[in-house]
């Protein structure tokens, strides 16, 4: 049998690598929905009828985890005309309805916790969650 070992200095510049990019062992979703991901962790695109994360690529739901602290922001992006919004299950404040490219909406979670979303206009058919840890 062969075993890899893995230098302590290696070791750590993995650690820090995957510190830095927010990585957690609760995150380990990849692209799905035809997402393409590679964002910064903390930003979802609105699209027609889909929440989408700009860092991992999940849709329907978009999941996001993102350290306490960390502000999180929507963007509307090929709506064109449609109308979406982002709406809390209580636990933060919901957007308004808006409409048009390259509008955006900010939240900033302090806490740790589990926070889902969705669309006031398209319900469950939009949705997403964000981990704050």
């Amino acid at each position: 049998m062969h075993r890899t070992r893995t230098s302590l200095p290696a070791l750590a510049a993995a650690l820090a690598a995957a510190i830095t990019l927010g990585c957690s062992s609760s995150s380990t979703t990849g692209p799905s929905g035809g997402g393409t991901g590679g964002g910064p962790v903390g930003s979802v695109k609105v699209g027609n009828n889909f929440f989408e994360s700009g860092h991992n690529g999940t849709r329907n739901p978009a999941k996001d985890t993102v350290a306490a602290g960390q502000t999180v922001t929507w963007t509307w992006t090929g709506t064109g005309g449609t109308a979406h919004s982002v709406r809390s299950d209580g636990s933060f404040a919901s957007s308004q309805t808006m409409t048009g490219n390259g509008a955006t909406y900010q939240v900033t979670f302090p806490t740790p916790g589990t926070y889902r979303y969705d669309c006031a206009v398209h319900g469950s058919a939009m949705s997403g969650t964000v981990v704050v840890q």
